[in-house]
């Protein structure tokens, strides 16, 4: 089977849980958001799955293959992490020769003219680069390297909103040319929601949704109105949550959407950044 098979994880750090049986299964040439709050699990399963941790139990292929101490297998996948393990004292320029070495396919061409986009100066080192010049260094990497999986996990830390907008539309254009398997492990859903083809939410260890991004908001709605009208449209209905403000009350509905509104209330497309707030707020009470 083609893809990552990531079945019944569990893993703990001693009374807490990280992951909870978590399976889940990453196909070919798609992009991934792998969205959850802070602390959710996100990074413990994209490290597992890169063989940087080990699970305490279950067990995790690519293409049909284990991961645990596979170099074949790992070979195909980069992890772009937030942690920067390079030398403090290598140059940037460094950093990507080095990566060509483990990854034969890296793009060194195309790491330049990246470097440029961003204003990058590959003859620094890296301990003398900012927060976010130390994320860019790691997102050209993940650009070039050109494996058949390559995980960001919060991948725009510390970059303003320019260089955001630069590395989403560049991922874009990338994954247009050379499809290939990209998860975003963010808990920034505003930013990714017009980027992710599949969204899997990820809360307390556990998986709370899996499936298209167009699947999943289609299951809900918006509704606008008085605090009267609202309440009186919303009875019966599966309401995940509910914003005051004024006069003026907002409800988040699972279910079909309404073909018709009724008098006084407004409808409207369910948001992505309201849904994953509302499910992990409803999964958490």
């Amino acid at each position: 089977m083609s893809g990552i098979e990531v079945r019944n994880v569990t893993k703990t750090y001693g009374r807490t849980v990280a992951l909870n049986d978590v399976s889940i299964d990453f196909g070919e040439n798609k992009i991934y958001g792998l969205l959850g709050r802070n602390g959710a699990g996100k990074t413990t399963l994209l490290n597992i799955i890169n063989n940087r941790l080990f699970a305490d139990s279950g067990r995790v292929f690519a293409d049909g293959e284990s991961c645990i101490e596979n170099d074949k297998v790992q070979s195909k996948m980069y992890l772009m992490s937030e942690k920067t393990y390079y030398p403090e004292k290598m140059k940037v320029k460094d950093v990507y020769k080095w990566t060509k070495n483990f990854y034969p396919d890296f793009d060194m061409d195309y790491a330049n003219q990246l470097a440029v986009k961003f204003s990058l100066d590959t003859d620094k080192r890296v301990d003398s680069l900012s927060t976010g010049y130390n994320s860019i260094v790691k997102l050209i990497a993940a650009l070039c390297v050109n494996t058949p999986y390559v995980f960001f996990d919060e991948p725009v830390l510390g970059l303003d909103a320019n260089y955001r907008d630069l590395f989403y539309r560049l991922l874009i254009e990338k994954y247009s040319i050379n499809p290939c398997t990209m998860i975003l492990s963010t808990h920034l859903i505003g930013e990714v929601s017009g980027v992710v083809e599949h969204v899997v939410i990820i809360n307390k260890g556990r998986i709370i949704r899996n499936e298209s991004t167009e699947k999943l908001l289609s299951n809900g709605y918006t509704i606008t109105g008085t605090a009267a009208k609202v309440d009186e449209f919303v009875m019966g209905k599966n309401v995940i949550g509910c914003d005051v403000l004024g006069g003026l009350k907002t409800a988040y509905i699972l279910g079909e959407h309404p073909v018709m509104a009724c008098e006084g209330i407004e409808i409207s497309k369910m948001d992505l950044q309201k849904l994953f707030v509302k499910l992990t707020n409803d999964q958490e009470a």
